[in-house]
């Protein structure tokens, strides 16, 4: 694998990631740990090779931003996954919205951040005090 900077450290998805991965795919096998750094590299080449033709597919629509669409477009040879990889898309989708509207609903209160600080003080104390 190639490195423009020299430092692959910069350039690799945490290892703890791919353990609980591995671990959740493969919960009854045990991996050496040469293999899981194997996976490791592996995981990382493939998403620079996605990245970088989606770029390219980006580039020549003359966008500045690489959406989902250039993702799917390059696919690598990986046509045969192009459902699996929408329906993927829907559920990440799907997430964010819930995490917006749950974030929202906060500010939907009508209650100013000051008071809810104080209100969470209040409750604070209260545990807090001996009985």
């Amino acid at each position: 694998m190639a490195s423009s900077s020299g430092n692959d450290d910069d350039l690799t998805i945490p290892r703890a990631a791919i353990n609980k991965m591995i671990k959740e795919t493969l919960p009854n096998v045990r991996v050496a740990n040469d293999a899981r750094e194997l996976v490791v590299n592996c995981c990382t080449e493939f998403i620079h090779l996605i990245s970088s033709e989606a770029n390219e597919i980006c580039n020549k629509s003359e966008k500045k931003t690489i959406s989902p669409e250039h993702v799917i477009q390059g696919s690598l040879g990986f046509g045969s996954y192009i459902s699996e990889v929408k329906e993927v898309l829907q559920e990440c989708k799907t997430v964010a919205l819930k995490r917006r509207k749950a974030s929202s609903r906060l500010e939907n209160l009508g209650i100013p951040e000051e008071e809810l600080l104080r209100q969470q003080q209040e409750l604070f104390a209260k545990v807090s005090e001996p009985e």
